[in-house]
This record gives structure tokens, sequence and C-alpha cells, in this order.
């Protein structure tokens, strides 16, 4: 299944509360469990005013609708082409 990375920008991201992490975790559970088994979040990394989502996902279309039934934004969605680490350099 195609990979996503999701750029969403929010002011203060790296601000945000573990309880306020927590309630947009769930949010995003709840919109992803709405959608089917399709649609999977992998992780996120939060930075101080973006928040960068990786997502399993069969189109950018159903990245996009997700974002839009959790009320997220989605500054980018960008298809991952290939995925490289310290491996690739073996």
């Amino acid at each position: 299944m195609p990979k996503y990375m999701i750029e969403r920008e929010i002011s203060g991201a790296g601000k945000l509360t573990a309880e306020q992490l927590k309630g947009i975790s769930q949010t995003s559970c709840g919109v992803l469990s709405k959608l089917g088994s399709q649609i999977q979040w992998v992780q996120s990394y939060v930075t101080d005013d973006k928040i960068y989502c990786v997502y399993n996902a069969p189109n950018e279309e159903m990245v996009r609708e997700h974002a839009l039934l959790g009320g997220f934004p989605a500054n980018s969605v960008s298809k991952v082409s290939i995925i490289i680490d310290p491996t690739t350099a073996e």
C-alpha cells in the first residue's frame, strides 16, 4: 500500500501538552475507524510549529478525507517514493 507524508502546520505544536496530544490522537483514531482498514496511521513527528505524519493509504484523497473529517490541516501531502536508511549504504 502506498505511504504518504503529511505536513500539518499547527502553530505551537511543540508546546502541546501530553493531554492535548492524546486528544488529537483519539480524534485521529476515531476517524480512522470510521474510514476502515484501508488507511493506517504509522506515526507522527512533532516539531515547534508542525506535525509530520506518516500514513499508509490507497490514495491521497483518502488521506485528505481523514484530515477533513478530523479537522486537521493537511498543508502538504506527498507520496513516499522510496525509503532509505543506514542499511541503504551497505
